[in-house]
C-alpha cells in the first residue's frame, strides 16, 4: 500500500511538474491594444476563406506586411498543395552566439469559415507582438517567429501543415533546435467555478476548476523542458501557470503544431488556454473578438518573452 501510494505521488509529481519560483514581475510590455487589434483583422475586417479560392492570402499578405514594418527579416515559405501555393511566414532573429534555434508558432488558418478569434487569432496576435518586442530586444541565441498555414481539418496531422513543412525544412537542413513553443489559442479565462474541464475525469483534482490559467503541455519525454519554461514563466508573470506532461491518448495533449516538431525528433510544447476544454465556442461561429480577455492575453505573452 505504501508503495501505491508512493507511485501515485510520483506520477502526480511527473505529470503536473510542480515548481517553485522566485517572483520577477517587470512592468507590463505587451501592449493589449496591439493584441486587440490584430484579433479584430483576423477574425472580423479579413475576408474569410473559402475552398474555391485561396483566400488564406489575405492573411498571409496582412502578417508579412506587419510582420516587415517590425523587424527587417522576414519572408515566405512556400509550398504546393494539389495545385495551390501556400505558404507560411518566417520571421528571423539572427545570433551571433552558438546556443541553438529557438522557434516559437501560431497558425493562422481557422476551422471552416468561423470567425476564428480565440483559434487561432489570439496565438498569432501573440506571436506578431513577440516580433514587436525581440525586434526592441534582440533574442540572446537565434530565433525563429513563424506564422504556420493549414493547421486545421482537412490538413491537420499530415504532411501538408505549414509546421510539417517548417520542421522538417530545419531538419533537412540539420538546424540545432533546442525547443519549439506553439501558441495555440491564448485568449479565453474565465474566473467561474467550474469554467474548466479535462480530457479526463481525475485531472480537476490536481488542476484549478476555475478557467484562470494558462497552461503548458508536452508529452513524457519533454518533462524537462517543461519544467524550465514552466519556471521562468511563473517567474514573470502573477497569471497561474499549470503543466502537463502526458501520453498522446490523452485528448489534447498533440492537437496543435508542436506535433510535427515530435516528429523530427525536436522538443516542442503547446501554450495553450486548454482550447474547447473550457472554451464552449471552439470551432463555432461565436468564437468572437468581444469574448477574450486581452488584459491575461497580454500576461501570456510577456511570459513567453521573458
Amino acid at each position: 500500500m505504501i508503495l501505491l501510494f508512493i507511485g501515485i505521488c510520483i506520477l502526480i509529481l511527473l505529470i503536473t511538474q510542480p515548481t517553485i519560483t522566485k517572483e520577477n514581475f517587470q512592468k507590463p510590455l505587451a501592449n493589449k491594444q496591439n493584441l486587440k487589434s490584430i484579433v479584430y483583422d483576423l477574425s472580423e475586417k479579413i475576408p474569410k476563406q473559402t475552398s474555391a479560392t485561396n483566400l488564406f492570402d489575405a492573411k498571409v499578405k496582412y502578417l508579412f506586411k506587419h510582420a516587415s514594418k517590425l523587424h527587417n527579416n522576414v519572408s515566405y515559405q512556400g509550398y504546393d498543395v494539389e495545385g495551390v501555393e501556400y505558404r507560411n511566414i518566417v520571421v528571423k532573429f539572427n545570433s551571433t552566439k552558438q546556443c541553438g534555434t529557438y522557434v516559437v508558432g501560431a497558425h493562422f488558418d481557422t476551422e471552416e469559415n468561423f470567425p476564428g478569434a480565440d483559434d487561432n487569432s489570439s496565438g498569432v496576435a501573440g506571436l506578431m507582438e513577440l516580433v514587436r518586442l525581440f525586434a526592441k530586444k534582440p533574442p540572446r541565441c537565434n530565433l525563429e517567429l513563424v506564422f504556420f498555414n493549414l493547421e486545421e481539418p482537412p490538413y491537420f496531422r499530415s504532411q501538408y501543415m505549414g509546421s510539417y513543412i517548417h520542421a522538417k525544412n530545419l531538419k533537412d537542413n540539420n538546424i540545432d533546435v533546442k525547443l519549439m513553443i506553439s501558441l495555440e489559442m491564448i485568449g479565453y479565462f474565465s474566473d467561474e467555478v467550474g469554467s474548466q474541464n479535462y480530457p479526463l475525469p481525475a485531472m480537476q483534482y490536481l488542476y484549478s476548476d476555475k478557467g484562470d490559467f494558462i497552461s503548458i503541455v508536452g508529452n513524457l519525454s519533454q518533462m524537462g523542458v517543461t519544467r524550465s519554461l514552466k519556471k521562468s514563466m511563473r517567474s514573470a508573470t502573477s497569471l497561474p501557470v499549470y503543466s502537463i506532461n502526458a501520453p498522446a491518448f490523452v485528448a489534447g495533449i498533440d492537437f496543435s503544431d508542436h506535433l510535427n516538431y515530435w516528429h523530427f525528433g525536436y522538443p516542442a510544447l503547446m501554450i495553450t488556454d486548454t482550447a474547447f476544454n473550457r472554451n464552449e465556442n471552439y470551432h463555432t461561429e461565436d468564437d468572437t473578438i468581444e469574448k477574450l480577455d486581452f488584459k491575461r492575453m497580454a500576461q501570456v505573452v510577456d511570459a513567453v518573452f521573458i
